[in-house]
């Protein structure tokens, strides 16, 4: 298909898309041996560009570029209720040592289902629970490391009261495993660590959080088996490594449970048997968070991951996971405060495989302002095309972890927030952390409750359902269907008013959702969509309008 010019096209409330649904694909779109830049370009999650495309060839492959059925049905789940809650949660941190006692884990009681109701009230349809964060410290009892719950009092497994909550709330779920562990940090190198920073102290030169945390916990080493970073030779391993006593021998050997061979150092392995611990245990998981962070890369300890083999392990286990920062999963927004760009493209470009690399293999930054435009999809470094849609992650309250004193964010707060990430084409992300005694907090259920309310009351149905125009509306909702991928480049609403058809509204790019607010009250007895740019054929949803539930608040 050749560049489209500027086409425009009219989208009346009334219409509906009628073309038959074009089948969902999760496989890297194959070109023919012979004449790969001849043939059709056919839907797919993700395509290699060619050095015989064409730009208009390529800008052809990215509006023909669809998400998997995992992601379609991520994309429709447009809030997710995010759970940090562990060591951190009684040592008053954000981040931890990796030395702390599993013992000074002792919440009095964990109250997992006042949690969903929670999340619920807030209209989340997916949860997701932090089972390991860059402490190490994990919160159901694994095989392979001392640093876990089973060491705390009450033996309490988190994670399996977490997600049978979730499922009998009607909730999807999502884990978050650290691929940073400091529980793992080599002992010896831990020892020299410490001893430089307090002699950094003593010299009054400034320290980072992780050094000063460090600090705090000097003359306690490390809680784990020193895997992570330790320089260990690449070898054969099986998974599950099966250990003294372990309850799964024999459906390993029956076949019940799958069997992978692995070439891994030790970290690698132990962090894959920890992966297959959660999916044959606790799944099945919708999502899994990969975050990139590593606390002490600036101190020179840093662990090489085999992350094609990671990915490969997970699609085996569970195909239709969405995996954050993985390929054909979700990527970082590009921000912590839960705002999407106004230009948010869920086709993005990669320099390498995505299924090779973390985060996707963005040839720009993903802080950039310009993630998918047109520039970026022809750029020389564009080597795949992939959907790759955004996730807005945010706090309610300004840690990540439940600190005293902290306050959280207020219900316009959050509907703001609403409005610039789901409201943009991404999903909101929103942490919601439990304190101490295994509740969330009465001020935070509040503006949970709050918030929820004013979205249901404001998107909960469209103005027209209530009877024949003219209709007065500060909000408009437009989507594209997104089973056939994301094509509008550039577009305008247009409103009837007295008589007379008005620009209302301008933007960029729509996707599966976007949200126009507008500075004032419009009445009108018609509105339509003019697309003034787009990457192929559009199919919109109906519009729909609405009038936000306190007309006061203005952005």
């Amino acid at each position: 298909m050749a560049l489209r010019s500027t086409r425009r096209i009219l989208c009346a409330l009334a219409l509906t898309a009628a073309a038959a649904l074009v089948p969902v694909q999760s496989t890297l779109a194959r070109p023919s041996p012979a004449g790969p830049c001849d043939r059709p370009v056919h839907p797919a999650s993700q395509m290699a560009v060619e050095p015989c495309d064409t730009p208009a060839r390529i800008v052809d492959k990215a509006a023909h570029t669809i998400p998997t059925k995992g992601q379609l049905a991520w994309q429709q789940r447009e809030v997710t209720a995010f759970t940090h809650f562990g060591m951190n949660t009684f040592t008053g941190r954000e981040w931890g040592s990796g030395t702390e006692d599993e013992k000074l884990f002792a919440p009095s009681a964990i109250d997992v289902d006042q949690w969903m109701r929670a999340y619920k009230a807030a209209g989340a349809e997916q949860v997701m629970l932090t089972a390991k964060h860059h402490d190490g410290f994990v919160l159901y009892p694994s095989r392979y490391t001392p640093h876990s719950v089973a060491a705390a009092p009450g033996r309490p497994d988190v994670v399996g009261a977490y997600v049978r909550a979730a499922r009998r709330a009607g909730l999807k779920v999502g884990i978050y495993l650290s691929p940073s562990d400091g529980a793992e940090l080599p002992h010896a190198w831990h020892a020299r660590w410490v001893e430089e920073i307090r002699k950094k102290q003593q010299e009054g030169k400034s320290l980072s959080l992780p050094e000063r945390v460090a600090l705090e916990d000097a003359g306690h080493a490390p809680r784990g088996l020193g895997r992570f970073g330790n320089g260990s030779k690449v070898t054969g391993r099986t998974l599950p490594t099966l250990v003294p006593g372990d309850s799964r021998a024999a459906a390993v050997r029956s076949g019940r449970l799958p069997v992978f061979h692995v070439q891994a150092d030790d970290y690698d392995a132990y962090y894959l048997n920890q992966v297959y611990e959660l999916f044959t245990q606790y799944g099945p998981i919708d999502e899994l968070w990969l975050d990139g962070a590593n606390p002490w890369s600036d101190s020179g300890i840093t662990q090489k991951y085999n992350v094609a083999q990671w990915f490969k392990v997970i699609h085996r286990l569970s195909p239709h996971t969405v995996v954050f920062a993985g390929p054909q999963g979700a990527r970082w927004v590009g921000n912590e405060n839960g705002i999407a760009r106004e230009t948010e493209w869920s086709v993005t470009p990669s320099a390498r495989n995505p299924w090779t690399v973390m985060a996707g293999g963005l040839p720009n930054d993903s802080t950039d302002p310009d993630i998918g435009s047109r520039a970026r999809l022809l750029a020389p470094t564009t080597k795949y095309l992939q959907w790759y849609p955004a996730e807005a992650d945010v706090s309610l309250r300004p840690g990540w972890f439940h600190h005293p004193g902290e306050r959280p964010k207020t219900p316009a707060q959050l509907m703001d927030l609403y409005e610039r990430s789901v409201g943009r084409n991404a999903s909101l992300l929103l942490n919601v952390p439990p304190a101490k005694d295994g509740r969330i907090a009465p001020e935070d259920v509040a503006s949970l409750t709050a918030f929820g309310t004013a979205v249901r009351t404001t998107y909960g149905r469209d103005l027209r359902a209530a009877g024949p125009g003219p209709w007065t509306f500060d909000r408009i909702g437009l989507a594209e269907d997104i089973r056939y991928g994301q094509r509008v480049e550039r577009f305008a609403v247009r409103a009837r008013t007295g008589g007379q058809w008005v620009t209302v509204a301008r933007g960029t790019t729509i996707g599966h959702r976007r949200i126009l607010a507008l500075p004032k009250p419009v009445t009108a007895d018609a509105v339509r969509v003019v697309v003034e740019q787009a990457r192929g054929r559009t199919r919109l949803e109906p519009v729909a309008l609405h009038r936000g539930a306190d007309p006061a608040r203005r952005r």
